[in-house]
């Protein structure tokens, strides 16, 4: 933990850890070279059995084996759509492009045509990797239909055939030299309020976002890390696997997150670490309470994408006996920003997002005019560091409106920073409700109501209203029978009168993004077309 006692609301980059200057081909050849025997993954089939490992020595050869294959068939620069769930092929096609200096670009399984088509197009990717079917999405269907009209595709391949993923074309078999600096992935962001954007990421943004994370959350070559975070998001194929490969130790892979299957990993191969959002944990919470496993090798959780209730983080000190870190990040800051120490109070890991990794700068900005606010005064969160993006795909005018003149990254995130240099996460600025002409922020009142221990999920939206312009709703989801008086007078007591919401309703899920958060502007379209949750009435 940092020691600071900060008279502004700017924290400066520490530099108390080094940046390494490496490609993650490399990083891949250094760590197998120290560490030939020792456990890279483990593949965890559906019913929670292993089913495959590599260690890094096969993990080396394997990927470079498919590197070399590629670059008979792509050039460097060249961008290629990994479309699937969280399997083998995926990890060797992030390593191979790495080394074969392709951008690899992510896509949802879940996708349906014209989620895929957007994806293609907007990247112009030169080939797409896929499986033909999962969890009933009918995969190779899709791709049919999302690439017959498309200019650039020159190959569709299925991961599973490996006679034809390891091909080689016409092109000698050449890998080319790679710069840290060089993009390496295109991860598009997971589009809360509005559509995504494909923000482009180098070499020396992921490997060193997920080593320094790791290092703060005390990874280690003995460690055991559970990673069902989607690999086509940030922390799944960059804090998770970039991270375990620094760290040099054993990587679950696991498909999709279930809590009984999580609960069986725990107790027979002996996690010790991950990364989950709140809603995981809940479940995992619930899970043990109907059969008690023994979860002793947990040492700590990493957590963040959604408000994390203050039950939560006791619950999980208590039965699950780990710390428990709230994080901050971002797509286009590959992707973490700050984390809370392992020394974070209760109170700091419940009410902020912890300090700035290393080698970030992190300053709070007036909205109205990009002037440095005061400690504990809200503004845009802002960032600059080795991390932050390269650029949007094809979108100067999003680049030029996300990173200003400075290199500061502007979040487009509501926050503070403490005199402590703790930031709170209160709100986005896309997300405000404009209300008679005043502004409101959703989060300050999603975390008032998630204190009620009658919600378990909350999201506060604006709704068009003739009058008011917009007025404030709030969707939640609940066990018990809901007392909307209760929640109105504990609104009341907390807030403002006016930050009430006027609108309540009840519903069995929320729309989420790939990596768990939920999807307002879906949220809001779905309650507007008249078929979406309980209203309840007082």
């Amino acid at each position: 933990m940092y020691k600071v006692q900060l008279k502004e609301a700017y924290f400066w980059p520490n530099d108390d850890e080094v940046l390494i200057d490496t490609t993650v081909g490399n990083l891949l050849r250094d760590i197998a070279t120290s560490y030939p025997s020792q456990v890279a993954f483990v593949d965890i089939d559906e019913d929670g059995s292993a089913t495959q490992q590599w260690t890094y020595r096969e993990l080396l050869k394997d990927s470079e084996e498919l590197a070399f294959a590629l670059s008979t068939r792509f050039v460097k620069g060249d961008k290629v759509v990994v479309w699937a769930p969280n399997i083998p092929e995926w990890i060797l096609m992030e390593y191979a492009c790495g080394l074969a200096g392709l951008i690899l670009v992510t896509a949802n399984p879940s996708f349906q045509s014209q989620e895929l088509t957007y994806v293609l197009e907007q990247s112009r990717a030169k080939g797409l990797f896929l499986i033909s079917e999962f969890r009933g999405n009918p995969m190779a269907e899709i791709a049919k239909e999302a690439t017959k009209n498309n200019k650039t595709i020159t190959e569709i391949t299925d991961l599973r055939d490996k006679k034809k993923l390891h091909q080689h074309g016409e092109k000698n078999p050449d890998l080319p030299e790679i710069f840290p600096e060089d993009p390496v992935q295109i991860q598009y962001t997971s589009g809360t309020t509005g559509f995504p954007k494909g923000a482009i990421l180098s070499h020396t943004g992921l490997i060193n976002n997920a080593r320094l994370f790791c290092n703060r959350k005390k990874v280690s070559s003995s460690s055991v890390w559970s990673n069902f975070m989607p690999l086509f998001h940030t922390a799944g194929c960059a804090t998770g696997t970039l991270g375990c490969l620094q760290a040099a130790c054993k990587m679950l892979l696991i498909k999709k997150f279930d809590a009984k299957i999580f609960a069986k990993l725990i107790e027979e191969q002996g996690v010790t670490t991950c990364f989950a959002v709140p809603t995981m944990l809940f479940a995992l919470l619930e899970e043990l309470e109907k059969t008690p496993r023994d979860v002793s090798s947990l040492e700590v959780i990493s957590t963040g994408g959604a408000p994390v209730p203050p039950e939560l983080v006791r619950r999980v000190r208590e039965s699950l006996g780990c710390h428990l870190l709230t994080a901050f990040g971002q797509t286009e800051h590959s992707p973490m920003i700050s984390l809370n120490p392992l020394e974070s109070t209760l109170e700091q890991i419940i009410e902020t997002a912890g300090q700035p990794l290393p080698h970030t700068e992190v300053s709070i900005r007036a909205v109205e005019n990009n002037q440095m606010v005061p400690v504990d005064c809200v503004g845009e969160i802002c960032a600059r560091s080795y991390g932050i993006m390269l650029r949007y795909n094809d979108n100067e005018g999003a680049t030029s409106a996300a990173i200003d003149p400075d290199g500061w990254l502007h979040t487009g995130d509501l926050g503070t920073i403490d005199k402590d240099g703790f930031i709170r996460v209160t709100g986005r600025i896309k997300d405000m409700i404009i209300k008679g002409g005043e502004n409101y922020f959703p989060a300050e009142i999603e975390a008032t109501l998630i204190m009620n221990p009658d919600i378990i999920q909350v999201s506060v939206v604006g709704l068009p209203d003739h009058k008011w312009g917009e007025i404030i709703a709030a969707f939640f989801i609940s066990n018990s029978t809901v007392n909307i008086k209760n929640l109105r007078d504990h609104c009341r007591k907390n807030l403002s009168p006016q930050k009430t919401p006027s609108t309540w309703v009840r519903v069995l899920e929320f729309p989420l993004t790939a990596s768990g958060k939920i999807q307002k502007f879906s949220l809001r379209e779905k309650y507007l077309e008249g078929n979406y949750g309980e209203k309840l009435e007082f």
